[in-house]
């Protein structure tokens, strides 16, 4: 709900940009997988470590995801260095670390057991959070490689034409780029008088 509090870099609005679904595709095959990676690794943290059984496990899986998925709203939401030289808004900021912190004390809540859940030890949290610091850095490398082609000023963000609005704009150019460039008004297509009135 804070999301729509945040504002977007001004270099976004410069120009207008449309949804490429090549690129959202892209995007999901990259990051997706350093998701799931974490993800692996809290699995091989909760079985082999700390030999968690199902409650424990459970418990561990879902602080995990919920700390990895909701920090890293910082790093996508801007394709400049979070915090650095973009910063969220204060509500998004507020809201997020507070969904994090909730989180991870459900657990030791009547809530938590009601669910399922059972209290973590504590290595686990400074374990979670050396996984979450990796993480995050993984991705902001990841993002600094993935935009480094789509810059501005070396790739449009539009969707590329289609042939057919390739062809009106090659045609329609001879009437008003050409004569725009060249200070003259553009060329108004000539009208065929009739043939009894050139007789």
């Amino acid at each position: 709900m804070t999301i729509p509090t945040d504002e977007v870099d001004e270099e976004q609005l410069r120009r207008p940009a449309h949804w490429d679904l090549r690129l959202i595709r892209r995007f999901m095959l990259v990051f997706g997988p350093i998701s799931s990676l974490f993800d692996f690794l809290t699995f091989a943290l909760m079985l082999w470590v700390f030999h968690a059984g199902p409650s424990r496990f459970q418990s561990g899986w879902f602080v995990e995801s919920l700390a990895t998925q909701t920090l890293i709203i910082f790093v996508i939401r801007t394709r400049r260095t979070p915090f650095f030289r973009s910063r969220p808004s204060k509500a998004l900021a507020a809201t997020s670390l507070a969904s994090v912190a909730a989180g991870a004390v459900i657990p030791f809540t009547p809530l938590g057991a009601v669910i399922g859940f059972s209290p973590l030890p504590p290595l686990f949290f400074l374990a979670l959070t050396a996984m979450v610091a990796a993480y995050l850095v993984l991705v902001e490398t990841a993002k600094m490689l993935f935009f480094r082609h789509t810059a501005p000023g070396r790739r449009p963000l539009s969707t590329p034409l289609g042939r057919r609005e390739r062809t009106v704009r090659r045609w329609t150019a001879r009437w008003t780029h050409a004569a725009a460039s060249a200070g003259r008004p553009p060329r108004r297509a000539r009208r065929r008088r009739p043939a009894d009135s050139i007789a």
